[in-house]
């Protein structure tokens, strides 16, 4: 459900409006980056915080459950248990802030990552998120690590560890607008296909490219098509 103003126990001084945007931002709940739909901090009428939160940050569940994790029951917490370091078993990435966590069984989950999509479709192609894949990832060539976006056909593989290591080696070029040039996948797919003819490989640059660009948009929390498109043209910018 979408609030056009809300409340929020982490930025108590001041209510935040829903807001959308096209650029980056850093999400003041989970600190992880962002686009799309965001709640803003709404001011006192003069000057608002510079203060943003994913939508599922902003409106989290008290408590979830996923498919991935049966036996499990996840809790949002406002910061992670412990003095220990965590990470997000969805992505691999550290967790330094809101996060949802299962007391029983140690699992914790970015709040972006434990609302990504378990099927994402551009009409075209469609994506599903599987827990563990059998098949190398098209950027980092190997198999195994984190969750995965795959396409129907197979042939299409994408870590959700690497789409945030992408992130974060791009974060400070995104949030700025800057070229990201290191986030296009055109040299690893080439490297990968390189026994392939070359139209195959132009062609298989072109999907994937586009997979690239959907499973990016859910990891920052907004999986639409059109902003699918604003992190297409963000990432191909020369």
């Amino acid at each position: 459900m979408k609030y056009a103003e809300i409340s929020h126990f982490s930025h108590s001084q001041h209510n935040l409006k829903f807001d959308y945007t096209e650029k980056p931002f850093k999400c003041d709940g989970c600190n992880e980056v962002g686009i799309g739909s965001r709640y803003r901090c709404s001011g006192d009428g003069y000057q608002s915080c510079d203060f943003d939160l994913h939508a599922h940050c902003a409106l989290p569940s008290a408590s979830i459950t996923h498919p991935f994790y049966k036996k499990c029951s996840f809790q949002f917490l406002a910061r992670p248990p412990g003095n220990e370091r965590r990470y997000c078993n969805a992505c691999e990435k550290d967790v330094s802030g809101f996060v949802y966590h299962c007391k029983a069984c140690g699992f914790d989950l970015h709040p972006c990552c434990a609302m990504l999509p378990m099927v994402l479709d551009d009409g075209e192609t469609k994506l599903f998120l599987y827990r563990k894949v059998s098949s190398s990832c098209h950027r980092c060539g190997r198999k195994g690590r984190s969750w995965s976006y795959r396409s129907s056909c197979k042939k299409y593989n994408l870590h959700v560890a690497c789409v945030r290591e992408m992130l974060v080696e791009n974060w400070r070029d995104l949030y700025k607008g800057h070229n990201g040039k290191s986030l296009t996948l055109k040299n690893t797919l080439e490297h990968h296909h390189r026994s392939s003819s070359k139209g195959k490989v132009q062609k298989c640059c072109e999907i994937a490219g586009m997979a690239m660009q959907f499973v990016i948009s859910a990891v920052l929390g907004d999986p639409t098509a059109l902003i699918a498109g604003v992190v297409g043209s963000l990432i191909s910018r020369g």
